[in-house]
């Protein structure tokens, strides 16, 4: 499927797809899913190939759910209608067999960006570090007023854009798993912030932030919620973490 607004495009699109193993540029390092860019009617474009899935997905993207691939096209789209940033969708493409689903594509707008919130936790004394935390949290709550949960709000899926002396835009990627909520309560309020980082300091940041534009509680009930989620997050993070290098030792 295309956007319109690409369509006079899809030839070299589809040529670029098919090509994908042996042409495009390598983006990122492909641990899981690969990306790469290709240069299309002087516009840079983003494709990202996802990994074929395991037999039971392959039947379950063929028949009961929607694949990566479409969710991700589907719900730029939706972000966009909801005035969020997020590059623009071009298209998605999906190959199946008489058992499943095998690769897909999701291609959209390479967007060039100064940072992702990565930076941020990474870079302590990054250059106006306050400033782009409190511009990010404030683009989170306006997420979750518009019932938007975005299920891998992690540090390396928002880009961020400087616009003038003072001013930040952020965009959403790797979009495929999102909840829309009617409206979004406390407790998913929070556990949406709980992957972002391990430092109380800039869930402090964040929690007085958020606590400017958030009136059903305390800055007090909203920075100990924050903190406990995030904490709760790391502990099971680490715990998952040496149980696979107990395995891997017992396996060697």
């Amino acid at each position: 499927m295309f956007n319109t607004s690409f369509i006079a495009d899809h030839k070299e699109l589809l040529t670029a797809i098919e090509n994908f193993d042996s042409s495009g540029t390598l983006f990122g390092n492909g641990d899981r899913n690969q990306i790469k860019l290709f240069e299309i009617d002087g516009k840079t474009v983003n494709i990202k190939s996802f990994k074929v899935p395991h037999f039971i997905n392959k039947i379950a993207y063929k028949y009961f759910r929607k694949s990566k691939a479409r969710r991700s096209y589907e719900y730029a789209n939706a972000l966009l209608k909801a005035g969020i940033g997020t590059p623009a969708p071009i298209a998605f493409s999906e190959s199946f067999s008489f058992v499943g689903l095998g690769k897909s594509y999701y291609a959209s707008e390479h967007l060039t960006c100064d940072l992702t919130y990565r930076e941020l936790v990474e870079v302590p004394d990054y250059p106006d570090h306050e400033r782009i935390l409190r511009q990010f949290s404030k683009f989170t709550f306006d997420l979750h007023e518009k019932g938007i949960e975005f299920l891998d709000h992690s540090p390396g899926n928002t880009l961020i854009r400087k616009i003038s002396e003072n001013q930040y835009e952020f965009f959403l990627v790797d979009l495929n798993r999102m909840n829309f909520h009617e409206s979004m309560d406390f407790e998913q309020r929070m556990n949406n912030f709980s992957r972002l980082t391990p430092y109380k300091a800039m869930t402090d940041v964040m929690s007085n932030e958020y606590s400017k534009f958030y009136k059903e509680k305390t800055e007090a009930e909203i920075a100990t919620k924050m903190w406990q989620v995030t904490s709760q997050f790391q502990e099971e993070f680490f715990r998952k973490k040496r149980l696979k290098k107990k395995l891997k030792f017992w396996k060697s």
